[in-house]
């Protein structure tokens, strides 16, 4: 892995800032195309604009002043919020079989370490506790599936940071998606890290002469750039294929894709839960029973991951974090 430092943030300062920001687009829009990038830049643009010019008088969750204090005030007045705050920083290891009909012999037993929604910046202990619970574990693949910023704009070199202090402690080859919190700018530095990020794109895994296919669709909840149809082109027929998705909501169409298992994340499982871990909010179009844990739509096995991190406020109840090991059976 290279020892990378992150220059980004702000805006260029310099005119070699600017020509290293080129740069990096433009290696972009030749690795996915100049309309995929121009788009994805776009509506990010215009989500920041939105938030900067209504948030303060009209009511979004980023930039409404006193969301965080009322959250975290009504914790406290029920006796909550010290409990909360520990619930968030105990993460646990979920373990999951999966039975995929088709799964050559050599991945039997193949096992994938998933980790969604870390958002990694939330505060110094959050990338702390997410490497205590990694390290140690023992798996053959990592996969991301997003939303490892805390905001969805604004600067992001806290959130590479962090990252660079997580890698290590991730074991072998690891592959990510983007998730709505996140900017396509991250994707060069990311990868400087030795994370590879796929953008509507496919990696062959290969085992003792055996191989699977690993997609990864861009963020299919706000950005709705996923293309189905660019990376089921790149996978021969037949072929057992993995989908790496930010939501759960693109489960149709993953399904109508011949897909046979997707991992996927976003919802937080409600992170504030009733007691028996019913959320009071899913942020999600998609069914609740899709919305934290294995799941079926037809052929397709699913599997959403309600995170390892946090969203708003630091907090969680009856909804603890995870990190989660999919071991891949043969039927």
């Amino acid at each position: 892995m290279k020892n990378t430092r992150f220059d980004i943030g702000g805006a260029a300062t310099s005119q070699a800032a600017a020509e290293r920001h080129d740069d990096v687009l433009a290696e972009l829009e030749r690795r996915i195309g100049r309309a995929h990038l121009a788009q994805r830049l776009e509506r990010e643009a215009g989500h920041e604009q939105r938030v900067r010019r209504f948030g303060a008088r009209f009511f979004h969750i980023e930039s409404w002043c006193s969301a965080h204090s009322v959250i975290r005030g009504s914790l406290r007045l029920v006796g909550l919020h010290a409990r909360a705050r520990r619930n968030a920083r105990a993460l646990c290891v979920r373990q999951n079989d999966v039975m995929l009909p088709n799964l050559p012999p050599a991945f039997d037993g193949y096992t994938i370490l998933h980790i969604s929604d870390p958002h990694v910046d939330a505060g110094p202990d959050i990338p702390h506790a997410l490497i205590e619970r990694v390290r140690g574990l023992d798996y053959d693949l990592c996969v991301l599936t997003g939303d490892y910023r805390t905001r969805t704009f604004g600067p992001y070199e806290p959130t590479l940071e962090a990252m660079a202090r997580l890698r290590p402690f991730l074991r072998g080859a690891v592959f990510a998606v983007l998730g709505n919190h996140d900017t396509i700018r991250m994707v060069p530095h990311l990868e400087a890290l030795d994370i590879r990020v796929l953008l509507n794109e496919v990696a062959q895994i290969e085992r003792r002469g055996a191989a699977l296919h690993l997609a990864g669709i861009d963020d299919a909840h706000k950005y709705r750039l996923h293309d189905f149809e660019k990376v089921t082109s790149a996978i021969p027929s037949n072929s057992l294929s993995i989908l790496l998705s930010h939501t759960p909501e693109a489960y149709r169409d993953a399904a109508r894709a011949g897909f046979r298992f997707m991992l996927c994340g976003h919802t937080h499982g409600g992170q504030i839960c009733l007691p028996g871990g019913f959320p009071l909010l899913i942020d999600a179009d998609c069914p609740r029973r899709y919305a934290k844990g294995a799941w079926r739509h037809g052929n397709l096995i699913g599997y959403t991951s309600v995170g390892s991190g946090t969203s708003i406020v630091d907090v969680r109840l009856n909804c603890p974090p995870e990190v989660t090991l999919h071991r891949l059976r043969a039927t």
